[in-house]
């Protein structure tokens, strides 16, 4: 049978088989995933620059990560949950001397759905009281609560949300109303514009603002310097834990450990996943001594049938160890800043990338259709994506309402600087072809 043929046999069975859910299945059938490479049923090499969906911190297959999955799948998988190990331990104790004080207290769940949702059941039961703040460009899950705390996708019919969901303006420089006579993003305006209408809907029940410290799937949104320090000071004025989901910016890839310390803040609850287990399912959830000790009075109860799971905690613990041991942050900056003047590069060149913003190896290019109006260019940037694919770059394009389709480019950190050259030209032979496709 030729590959076409076992491609054709492979998609009907899919199709078949396997329900969807929302997400179009992609083309390309992988059989091998190391480093930054992915290869497909063809023998094809791709350069990875999604880390699979954003999670492969140090690439795929990272050998140490591999003889720790091999050592404890064969000696210590899985447990009752309330059978603490030292794996577990240890990751707990090696994440509160990374983590700035008071943060200290740490458990382990598997997705960044589930550790959004422990985290804001912890902030209802510490507050005693029920409302939560979201950015309207926010992206925390799709189960309920973390479903309800996202605004950017998913929202439709899926019948009512949880009770005391309020949308706050996401941080969005490239088309925010709230500009200054110069034409500079008025972020101050429009974050006491922000509070002014949370104040006024409120109940008088906030319990916690859920915040990304770089908006993922809401467009690589990147507030401004100063911006997140006076979130957390209006936060702490009214009572409410301020959670930070860390699942995409966390350990090492915006060039710091945390991204929040690019703010100089430290939130009341941190939540890792996605690069915490290196593309393996680990989430943590951390906070201090003291709403550790509210969540206990308040009866806070979180039993999962993965929680605080042996395997993934010493997978955890070794991708921390790693980018300690290897200066991780250092090569996010280095490599970052690569790729951003790469793309600086392609903006110069080409018309229809309206912006180009993002930290260290978590980078976004907005792509628009009119240089004038900045109207989206959602239909352009799906063909740019396509192309890229078919000459060997894999990158994900996010096309939501009210935005330009939106690259997200984020390698593994792990990337060498002939992977970002070769990643950034491929971009530039894809939008070359595409816009002299689209004239002719």
């Amino acid at each position: 049978m030729g590959s076409n043929d076992s491609a054709t046999a492979f998609f009907a069975k899919a199709d078949k088989y396997l329900m969807t859910t929302g997400v179009p299945f992609s083309p390309v059938v992988i059989t091998k995933a190391k480093g930054t490479r992915l290869y497909d049923d063809n023998g094809r090499s791709i350069l990875d620059f999604t880390s699979g969906q954003m999670s492969s911190l140090l690439g795929h297959s990272h050998p140490e990560i591999v003889e720790v999955v091999q050592k404890y799948v064969a000696e210590l998988d899985h447990l009752l949950s309330n059978m603490i190990t030292h794996p577990v331990v240890d990751l707990a104790e090696r994440l509160a001397r990374i983590l700035p004080a008071p943060l200290e207290k740490s458990f382990f769940l598997n997705t960044g759905s589930e550790s959004i949702e422990a985290a804001i059941k912890m902030a209802k039961c510490y507050t005693g009281n029920f409302e939560v703040v979201a950015f309207a460009a926010s992206y925390h899950g799709l189960t309920s609560g973390a479903g309800s705390a996202t605004y950017s996708a998913g929202r439709r019919r899926g019948g009512p949300c949880m009770p005391g969901q309020l949308a706050f303006p996401a941080p969005y420089a490239y088309r925010s109303p709230f500009l200054k006579s110069d034409g500079s993003y008025d972020w101050e305006t429009e974050l006491e514009f922000g509070w002014s209408m949370i104040d006024r809907q409120s109940v008088g029940s906030l319990a916690a603002f859920v915040m990304e410290p770089i908006l993922s799937t809401g467009g690589i949104l990147d507030p401004p310097k100063g911006y997140i320090k006076r979130m957390a000071e209006e936060c702490k004025k009214r009572g409410m834990l301020l959670i930070m989901d860390e699942a995409q910016t966390g350990v090492g890839r915006t060039g710091q450990m945390f991204a929040f310390e690019h703010d100089e803040i430290v939130p009341d609850i941190l939540s890792l996943s996605k690069t915490l287990g290196c593309g393996l399912p680990l989430a943590s959830v951390s906070t201090t001594a003291e709403i550790e000790r509210g969540c206990k009075e308040a009866g806070f109860l979180w039993l999962t049938t993965h929680l605080n799971d042996p395997l993934t905690a010493a997978v955890g613990n070794k991708v921390l160890e790693i980018v300690e041991r290897e200066n991780v942050c250092q090569h996010a900056t280095e490599r970052g800043h690569q790729l951003r003047q790469g793309l600086i590069k392609l903006q110069e060149k080409y018309w229809c990338i309206g912006d180009v913003r993002g930290r260290g190896l978590l980078q976004g290019i907005e792509i628009i259709s009119d240089p004038k109006t900045r109207a989206p260019g959602s239909e352009l940037g799906q063909a740019v994506s396509d192309r890229a694919m078919a000459r060997g770059l894999s990158c994900n394009i996010v096309n939501l309402p009210g935005m330009g389709g939106v690259f997200r480019l984020a390698p593994p950190v792990t990337v060498t600087a002939e992977e970002i050259e070769e990643g950034v030209q491929i971009l530039d032979e894809a939008f070359s072809y595409v816009l002299k496709t689209m004239s002719t």
